[in-house]
């Protein structure tokens, strides 16, 4: 029997993605949302309301990258999520943690990610204001999570946000194969 709980925002795995841009004064700025997902397979789409410094930096700077946090970093990524850049706007450099200029798009690169998407900003998608889109204009994977050429999960140990018991885990472990294991039951 199924239970009623108090937890709207019962999707899981939520990932645990961090979103860089640059400050006005060029000072790097990144954030903690779980709130993001692919829209399609060019462009991401991070539902982020629109009091967030990063928002601003992204509509200013037509830019941001997005990394996905692994277990090794979880406690940095979880001080992203947790200090804001409007009232903390030295956060990135106590964090420790180093950056890049990207090539492709005005934003910073996180080293110590081990994949970054390098994104242009498209638009909003609603007209809440919600809804940042940006169009992936090149992929970074650090070669430590890939094998043959391809990121290796297991290796990446990209973390999830569980909003049930506000936990973090570790996707690591493959279960099945898409588009392969239901075949059997396709009539």
């Amino acid at each position: 029997m199924k239970k009623k709980i108090s937890t709207t925002e019962a999707i899981f795995p939520m990932p645990v993605l961090m979103i860089a841009t640059y400050n006005e004064d060029g000072s790097v700025n990144v954030m903690n949302a779980a709130w993001g997902t692919m829209l399609e397979r060019d462009q991401v789409l991070l539902n982020l309301s629109t009091n967030h410094k990063t928002v601003k930096n992204i509509k200013e700077r037509k830019a941001f990258t997005v990394s996905l946090a692994d277990a090794k970093h979880v406690k940095v990524a979880d001080y992203f999520g947790m200090v804001s850049g409007n009232n903390h706007p030295n956060k990135f450099i106590e964090s420790g943690l180093t950056s890049t200029k990207s090539s492709y798009v005005d934003a910073p690169i996180i080293n110590e990610f081990p994949i970054c998407l390098e994104c242009s900003y498209i638009g909003s998608q609603n007209d809440l204001g919600y809804g940042i889109v940006g169009k992936v204009v090149n992929v970074l994977a650090d070669e430590s999570v890939m094998d043959d050429d391809k990121v290796n999960i297991s290796k990446l140990e990209a973390i999830s946000f569980d909003p049930f018991t506000h936990g973090y885990y570790k996707v690591s472990e493959r279960v099945g194969n898409a588009f392969q294991d239901g075949m059997d039951l396709k009539k």
